[in-house]
């Protein structure tokens, strides 16, 4: 195939554009939380679902998300950003048109997961062209911008699937879904430039073969984590995930190592600062999704919220999303300070809110909200840049694929562990077992806290 045209030097990175990328991360990432609040509804509706149904209608999504997101991210890199976006909004929308006509719990879930697919072409797309088109003084802002946007979707997706659950019918945002995506598409058509498609020896290889194992591997590891809840960490089907998504893993991995061309070379890990990053970003997403799971429910089962007041109730954790980055840009030259910092914020915010009951006033339930956004504020710019800075620009997309499937893996495990958590302590009422699980997580996060700390500090450049 013939090279596409080459793309300008950067000079400046337009506003239009901007704004244009981080409202197509921003509709991705919040259809991981918007369906979370629909579950109610959908499970009366006259589709019938089983529980099993209903866990899949929330996960297929994430599952081809994060099991597709490398791959797709190398696909852009090779044969074009601006289309793989394109190509990304379009699934999307097909996905969302799927589950909104769906007659059958079968056809809803499948609706999910060609949207899924559809979001695992968006992000990496999305920070690929900013990376290529933002001259090196404006990237930590874009980067800055792109991860508040998928800081905001958890907010998003949360107030979106409050309100149709409470006010319209669950299909109603799916229809939404349909004509946001054509709007976009639109935006992206006028405004994200097409930036030179990598080419030669310099192209990522899409490696058939080392793409299957690495996404079967993904999507068995993410199958053990999701469904663990429902069947038990020790039944047969997960242990057979797990020992399934270990061996695709260790046959990629041999794969990569003696392929001229793979997918990604594995052995960009011996950076000890590629490896805090990765560490850091899914420790992030691992405390913050534990908190959307049981932040709904403890608002509508303990403080008899609404589902559209439960929605609008996370407001707080966004705050420090948006003011804190540019505290976090002082210390561009010693990023383990808002890498490690952060991650110790949220999870002492986690430890505060482990606390509260049906007594806690709201206000001060939000005060620990403001903790746990200010540490995801402060850490999540200058994980997201070291995880696609440490790979070549014209890699970009692959970088983005590895920032964000660690992001989903990490959200997940935080999702598996805390209703795992919640599960065994049932004698002890939502209250007793939301304590233990924001517990847990909380000491993984602040043990993930001072790791990232020291990997960082191993790899800072001597004075």
């Amino acid at each position: 195939m013939p090279p596409g045209p080459a793309a300008p030097t950067p000079s400046s990175l337009k506003r239009s554009t901007l704004l244009t990328l981080c409202a197509c991360v921003l509709v991705a990432q919040g259809m991981v939380a918007a369906v979370n609040l629909l579950v109610p509804q959908l499970s009366s509706s006259g589709l019938h679902p089983s529980s099993g149904q209903l866990l899949w209608t929330v996960d297929a999504y994430v599952i081809v998300f994060a099991g597709l997101l490398i791959p797709a991210g190398a696909l852009g890199d090779r044969y074009g950003r601006k289309g793989a976006l394109l190509g990304g909004l379009g699934l999307f929308a097909a996905g969302a048109a799927v589950s909104a006509t769906a007659a059958v719990p079968a056809a809803l879930i499948a609706g999910r997961g060609l949207s899924g697919a559809g979001a695992a072409l968006i992000l990496p797309a999305t920070m690929s062209i900013l990376m290529r088109v933002a001259p090196p003084q404006d990237r930590p802002r874009a980067v800055a911008s792109w991860t508040l946007a998928a800081g905001l979707g958890g907010l998003v997706g949360n107030v979106a699937g409050g309100l149709a659950g409470q006010y319209l019918s669950w299909r109603a945002l799916f229809w939404a879904i349909v004509p946001v995506a054509a709007l976009l598409a639109l935006a992206v058509a006028r405004t994200a430039p097409r930036t030179d498609r990598t080419v030669g020896q310099r192209a990522p290889s899409l490696d058939p073969l080392g793409t299957l194992l690495l996404t079967g591997g993904l999507l068995a590891l993410l199958f053990g984590i999701i469904e663990s809840p429902l069947y038990g960490w020790t039944s047969p089907r997960i242990l057979a995930a797990f020992a399934t998504g270990a061996l695709l893993a260790a046959l990629f991995l041999a794969h990569a190592l003696r392929s001229r061309a793979p997918l990604f070379d594995p052995r960009v890990f011996a950076s000890p600062r590629l490896r805090a990053a990765t560490l850091g970003t899914a420790a992030s997403f691992f405390g913050l999704f534990s908190l959307f799971y049981v932040n709904s429910q403890y608002l509508q089962y303990e403080k008899g919220f609404g589902a559209a007041r439960a929605g609008l109730a996370i407001v707080p954790l966004t705050l420090g999303m948006v003011l804190v980055p540019r505290l976090a840009a002082r210390w561009k030259g010693s990023p383990r300070v808002p890498a490690g910092g952060g991650l110790l914020l949220i999870g002492l915010g986690l430890l505060g809110a482990s606390t509260a009951d049906a007594s806690t006033p709201y206000a001060g339930y939000a005060c620990w909200l403001l903790v746990i956004s200010a540490g995801t504020g402060l850490c999540m710019p200058t994980l997201t840049l070291n995880v696609v800075g440490s790979l070549p620009p014209h890699q970009a997309g692959l970088g983005s694929g590895l920032s964000t499937s660690a992001r989903e893996v990490g959200a997940a495990l935080g999702v598996a562990v805390t209703g795992t958590a919640l599960a065994a302590h049932t004698s002890d009422g939502f209250a007793g077992g939301m304590e233990a699980a924001l517990r847990v997580v909380a000491l993984i996060v602040i043990a993930a806290a001072a790791l990232v700390t020291l990997g960082y500090g191993r790899s800072a450049p001597r004075t």
